[in-house]
């Protein structure tokens, strides 16, 4: 590889990975609602909720309650806002922004199989787990697998589901088997999630 090749890769990589906006303290955290827009209940609308907290720069990510928050702001106070905004009571999971910029940097599924029928996913979890069981966890078991966690660092579950129905019944196993609560978002809405970071 030569210098400019280098140098166009080492650019690319500070897009992907966000060095640029951490170093620089441009943005403030993510915030992860749980359980909206499910089966018809807690209804909500990310993007008018955005606009409502507008004062925090706060930006939407897609239809499942996810949201950057550029402003730099007390937790305490970000969850407050939020809450009074939305007509039900739902777990509101905020991360800062650097610890969600550093799942895309390990490339945590850079040995893992892949695949048309094979979902990428995060689950955020409320608070770090007491008891993490032994990594990689597959399940129902390790030949035929529909759910495998990779890795847990901290407050987050790293994993792979099969496209098939009864995945999601062993997604809903995440939260029984650490005891903690949780709510997932896919590999691409992360990726999303770094790339506004990368934009502040």
């Amino acid at each position: 590889m030569d210098v400019s090749s280098r140098t166009s890769f080492a650019h690319h990589l500070s897009l992907v990975t966000g060095d640029a906006a951490v170093q620089t303290g441009a943005v403030s955290s993510v915030v992860f609602l749980r359980g909206i827009n499910v089966g018809g209940a807690n209804l909500c609308k990310p993007a008018q909720l955005a606009k409502q907290l507008s004062k925090f720069d706060i930006v939407n990510i897609g239809a499942v309650g996810t949201f950057v928050v550029r402003k730099k702001v007390a937790d305490s106070t970000l969850r407050s806002a939020i809450a009074k905004k939305l007509p039900f009571k739902c777990e509101i999971m905020i991360c800062p922004a650097k610890a969600v910029v550093d799942l895309v940097r390990t490339d945590p599924f850079a040995n893992q199989p892949s695949g048309p029928d094979i979902t990428r996913f995060v689950s955020v979890l409320h608070k770090r787990p007491q008891n993490v069981p032994s990594l990689p966890l597959c399940l129902p078991s390790d030949k035929d697998w529909l759910l495998k966690i990779v890795t847990i660092p901290d407050r987050f579950v790293l994993g792979l589901y099969r496209r098939k129905m009864k995945a999601i019944g062993y997604l809903g196993k995440i939260e029984k088997l650490l005891g903690v609560a949780v709510t997932t978002r896919s590999w691409n809405t992360i990726q999303k999630i770094v790339k506004v970071l990368n934009d502040a």
